[in-house]
């Protein structure tokens, strides 16, 4: 792991124990609201072990924000220009997910772009979305991917792009053969 990804995740890790207490939560409270062990917590907060996207995304439902959001707080100094050589990739290796923050970080942003990329057969499942009535628009740019959310599953190929509303559950699976990529915009209401 680079130096940078190393500061990156040490970051997140403190930014995760501050919003706990921030709240008064216990890592009890805590694991009772995410549905994620105390053990996990304590580690995370450690930085002990990386975040999945599926606990990462029960975390920022917790704390009432977006994934870009609390990224974007662990960041330095938000700027207007980000090259492409300096956005914030996560990736979670267990669900075959890369994450690229490609908007400007800032923690009031109210909306952003996202490029994602699902390796064939990934497939990741989202309790709830971070922000309830979050918008968002998925444009596939490569591959196809198969979205469920509003009550409904949608196959969004090359070129497509599938707006919705994210009040409950959602899931993101690649169908293959090939990985897909797509850009996600984030509209907060």
């Amino acid at each position: 792991m680079g130096d940078d990804t190393t500061r990156m995740e040490a970051r997140l890790a403190g930014r995760l124990a501050e919003l706990r207490t921030e709240r008064g939560w216990s890592l009890e409270e805590l694991a009772h609201r995410t549905e994620i062990s105390r053990s996990t917590l304590s580690r995370l907060e450690r930085a002990e072990i990386s975040p999945t996207a599926s606990l990462l995304g029960r975390l920022c439902a917790a704390y009432g924000r977006t994934m870009s959001q609390l990224l974007a707080e662990v960041e330095s100094e938000p700027p207007q220009l980000v090259r492409a050589d300096r956005q914030t990739v996560w990736r979670d290796q267990h669900s075959g997910f890369t994450r690229r923050s490609v908007s400007p970080p800032h923690p009031a942003l109210r909306g952003e772009v996202v490029e994602g990329v699902l390796r064939p057969g990934a497939d990741i499942a989202y309790d709830g979305p971070p922000v309830p009535g979050l918008e968002q628009h998925i444009w596939v740019l490569e591959g196809e991917l198969e979205v469920t959310a509003g009550g409904g599953t949608h196959r969004v190929r090359a070129g497509d792009c599938l707006r919705f509303r994210l009040w409950d559950r959602s899931r993101f699976h690649c169908p293959g053969p090939g990985p897909v990529r797509y850009a996600l915009l984030i509209v907060l209401p």
